[in-house]
């Protein structure tokens, strides 16, 4: 083809004359490859599996010295590689001594070392060896070799005194931790040295120990008082109490009162609890509490209480919790003197404890804490403190103060803008407990003039009726409802007050004022009030004419079912047929309610009132004026006015409606047509087909 020669392995230049490929249709495939599947699949198929290396079997001393010396030369070259990586040098190490060739394994041991000095594992597989090889002085040398070298490494030193212990030499393993104890280690090295003198019962040296611990090291590198509470626990745990004690005093002279520690205190205490030292316990408590500050003293408080109520008397247990509980609050109210929860709990405090004095001084500091800003929502707690104030003075002190401490309340409060109920009706109920009745009506005459509250009046007239002052309680509703003309309780509660005490046309007329009123909140329970009051007279046309009354203001089915049971339940000759005929005036009005719903409700009442009085024939009426329930579709709307999609409810299909309606019976007329139409053409198209498989 012409050009010179061609080596392999080189790109293949494009021919500039021909020109480039353009990929058409760069959209992605329909099946898209991942690398995952890729490698999914080359493992299903067992694409890169190599067959095993076959077993060699070796049968004579020539092929074993040829086995290792390929082995070695695959080690050695490994090692030439990655002289760095100190697992290549164990496993070599480790393949060497399981062919009992211990030298050869040795000295692959000290060329790593000379490779890496500071590896601890090293170290440690070396040591190994030997020990399962049973080279005791190998091993020995080996652990020498790796404390003077790596000294801070523990378990260089534990695995040596261990090693010396199991082998019976309890004098070489106590060398080894002195020559430890000289490199001051931490303290759970200390406390091996200990437990170590422990086995052997050898309790002075390791009270020795403990003296060199404390003294020696302690000072420079454990200043903690846990160690000191070790040392002495170690003195009481061998009966030696004169020594503990002496350790604790110690401790605590040491540590001063500039680095006190509650824990060395409550550990001293439990000591000499248990010698018995009762005072000594007191003392140390005391000492204690004198000086470290109460937020570092919790533990002590608690266990200081806990003793007294093991050991002390009643006083003493309630003086430590009292003055506990005391500084508690008092730094509380001193954080937030408005915090008014922190003024209750230390005031039931003082209450329980403290003389009245103090309590009135409490008090006083408590309720000179006025909330800043006029809003009844941040008086609501602040009121209490009053209240309670009042109380304690009315229960422990003089009627006089008590009297004060209302006066003073009601003076504080911005009655313009707020009032307590509450605080008029208990000055009020406290006068009359004093017997002086003018006083209380004349604070609660203040109380309706000044700030007129609803509670008020219910309080005052409740007094006057507990008092038997009906004509004051006629002249307290006129007020109360000149007040609050729309309130229906006031009325119906006015109207009972009447009929009980036989104005029967009294409460008529209280009834008739009240349901004129424009504005009422509750006018249902007005109404129905009224009509079982003229039910109660047993006034039946009264009662009807409420009822028409009733009707003409509002439609509701409740008022009809309502209507239609009272006339069931005069149980008279004509009650049913006035029953049935109030049920059809229902279903008439009813008939253009958009809310479908409460015509069901009607209508199923009137069933029920059938099946249970009516004839075959009034029943198989009500039955044909039940309505059809079919499921509807219906499209909703966002609040922006976008579409949010389709929604099915329930809708319900009266047939008086759908005699009305000539398009709705016309639609259902076609549907049934449909239908049969279907019917017959499936029932045509069986046997056409039958002929044509003949034919065929």
């Amino acid at each position: 083809r012409g050009g010179g020669p061609r080596f392999g392995g080189g790109r293949r230049e494009r021919d500039p004359k021909r020109p480039a490929l353009q990929v058409k249709n760069k959209a992605p495939a329909e099946v898209q490859i991942t690398a995952e599947q890729l490698l999914r699949e080359a493992k299903e198929r067992e694409l890169e599996l190599l067959p095993p290396p076959p077993q060699q079997k070796i049968t004579d001393v020539e092929e074993l010295n040829d086995y290792k010396l390929r082995k070695r030369k695959t080690f050695e070259d490994n090692i030439r590689k990655n002289r760095t990586v100190i697992s290549n040098w164990i496993k070599y190490a480790q393949w060497e001594e399981s062919l009992k060739e211990i030298q050869r394994a040795r000295s692959i041991y000290e060329r790593a070392l000379d490779v890496d000095y500071r590896n601890v594992t090293l170290w440690l597989k070396y040591a190994e060896m030997e020990m399962k090889n049973r080279q005791v002085n190998h091993a020995r040398n080996i652990w020498d070799r790796a404390i003077t070298t790596l000294p801070r490494v523990n378990q260089f030193w534990y695995k040596y005194t261990y090693m010396e212990e199991m082998l019976g030499n309890v004098a070489g393993s106590r060398q080894v931790f002195e020559r430890w104890m000289e490199w001051q280690p931490e303290e759970q090295a200390w406390h091996s040295y200990i437990n170590f003198e422990l086995r052997y019962k050898e309790v002075d040296r390791a009270r020795t120990i403990y003296e060199r611990y404390i003294l020696s090291l302690l000072v420079i590198v454990h200043p903690d008082v846990k160690n000191w509470i070790k040392y002495a626990r170690f003195e009481e745990k061998h009966s030696y109490f004169a020594h503990a004690r002496k350790v604790y005093e110690r401790a605590v002279e040491f540590f001063g009162e500039e680095h006190m520690n509650e824990h060395l205190y409550v550990a001293f205490a439990k000591f000499e609890e248990n010698q018995k030292e009762f005072e000594r316990v007191r003392v140390i408590y005391k000492y204690a509490l004198d000086r470290i500050p109460k937020q570092d003293a919790q533990n002590l408080f608690k266990n200081y209480t806990i003793f007294e109520k093991k050991f002390g008397d009643r006083r003493g247990i309630e003086d430590i919790i009292v003055s506990k509980r005391r500084f508690q609050y008092e730094e509380e109210v001193k954080a937030n003197p408005h915090n008014y929860d922190a003024w209750f709990d230390y005031l039931r405090l003082v209450e329980s404890d403290t003389d009245a004095e103090t309590v009135r001084e409490v008090y006083e500091r408590a309720i000179a804490n006025v909330p800043p800003i006029q809003e009844k929502r941040h008086w609501k707690r602040y009121i209490y403190l009053w209240i309670n104030y009042a109380l304690y003075e009315e229960l422990e002190a003089k009627a006089k103060r008590t009297r004060q401490v209302y006066q003073a309340c009601i003076e504080l409060i911005p009655h313009k803008k707020f009032t307590f109920a509450k605080i008029w009706l208990l000055y009020a109920q406290f006068e009359i407990r004093q017997k002086n009745l003018p006083l209380a009506r004349r604070a609660l005459g203040t109380s309706i003039g000044k700030c007129p509250k609803n509670k008020l009046f219910k309080g005052y007239i409740e007094l006057e009726l507990q008092l038997r002052e009906f004509d004051r309680c006629r002249k307290l509703y006129e007020k109360f409802l000149e007040f609050a003309p729309e309130n229906c309780t006031s009325w119906i509660k006015f109207a009972e007050l009447e009929t009980i005490l036989g104005d029967i046309d009294r409460a008529r007329a209280i009834y008739e004022l009240a349901i004129g009123q424009p504005r009422l909140d509750m006018p249902e329970v007005l109404w129905k009030s009224y009509i079982d009051f003229e039910i109660e007279q047993e006034e039946y046309e009264k009662t009807r004419n409420l009822y028409r009354r009733l009707l003409q203001r509002t439609q509701h089915v409740k008022v009809w079912i309502s209507f239609a049971q009272f006339e069931l339940s005069a149980r008279r000759e004509e009650s049913l047929s006035r029953c049935r005929q109030i049920y059809e005036e229902a279903n008439k009005a009813m008939r253009n309610c958009e809310e479908k719903e409460e015509r069901v409700m009607l209508l199923e009442s009137w069933r029920n009132f059938e099946e249970e009085f009516g004839t075959d024939t009034t029943k198989e009426r009500i039955d044909k004026l039940m309505p059809e329930k079919i499921k509807k579709r219906r499209k909703l709307q966002a609040e922006d006015g976008s579409d949010a999609g389709w929604e099915e409810y329930y809708d319900y299909i009266f047939p008086e409606d759908t005699a009305n309606q000539p398009n709705l019976k016309l639609l259902a007329m076609a549907k049934l047509w449909k239908k049969q139409q279907q019917e017959s053409e499936a029932a045509e198209m069986d046997p056409d087909k039958d002929i044509d498989e003949s034919q065929s």
